[in-house]
This record gives structure tokens, sequence and C-alpha cells, in this order.
């Protein structure tokens, strides 16, 4: 447990640091699986690095980290669709790593700094065994 809490302090670190030096940086809750923070960063008008630091709620409940490369295509003035891809590992006993495809809705409010979004994630674990996997959740967060 002593090193899960370590990594996931490392992992918050430099998504923070990361973020002043952009200014497009949000953070809040994912809730689903999996549930914990999330953080998205954005490199440009219509991408972004897509972060958790959760817990998934299949086995035991253990840390899940996920990072996501993610495109936005606009749908309306504040809605966007997203999608992309990217990867998790989940630390138990026999550490679970996995490609992730997420697909989802953002509505960034424009009255306040804030989003929500709305997304589901077909997942192919490929270590220690090839298994696949659908995730998702809905989330909210506030943009510094």
């Amino acid at each position: 447990m002593k090193y899960r809490l370590q990594i996931l302090v490392v992992f918050l670190v430099i998504s923070m640091s990361a973020t002043y030096a952009q200014g497009k940086f949000g953070i809040g809750v994912i809730l689903g699986e999996p549930t914990g923070l999330s953080a998205k960063l954005y490199t440009g008008s219509s991408t972004a690095f897509d972060f958790a630091a959760a817990w998934s709620f299949k086995g035991d409940g253990n840390l899940l980290l996920q990072a996501d490369y993610v495109w936005h295509s606009s749908l309306t003035g504040e809605l966007a669709f997203y999608y992309g891809i990217g990867g998790r590992v989940i630390f138990q006993n026999d550490p679970r790593v996995g490609a992730r495809i997420p697909i989802g809705l953002d509505y960034r409010f424009s009255s306040a700094p804030v989003d929500i979004f709305a997304e589901l994630v077909p997942i192919l674990d490929l270590i220690p065994s090839t298994n696949f996997n659908l995730g998702g959740g809905i989330g909210v967060r506030f943009w510094l």
C-alpha cells in the first residue's frame, strides 16, 4: 500500500506541474469504473491528455492509473464529442496493463470554469493475460 500512495502522489505532481505551463488544466472526479480523481490538460484547441488516479471496484478495489490522448470534435458551442487512445495499469497481486479507447461527451459551461463529461471505454488488457473489458463513468472537472 505504501508504494501505491507514492505512485499516486508522483502521478498527481507530474500532472499538476505540466498544467501551469499550459494554463488549460482541469481537475475533478470521475464516478464509475474507475472512481477517483480526474485531470485533463489541453495541448491544443482540440487535443488533450486525460488522466485518472482512481480505484477499480473489480476484484479487491485496487489503485488504477490511466492516461489517454484525446481529440475533440465540437458538436455545439459548449458540447464536444471526444475519442482517443491510451493505457491503464491496475496495481494488484498480478498488475494488469491494458490499452484503452475512450469515447465520450464533454460539456464545458461558458458561464463557469466547470465541465461535465460521460465516457465509455473499451479496454484490452494485455498483461498478465489478454482480456476484454468495458469501463466508463461520469465526472466533473474545475478548470484552473
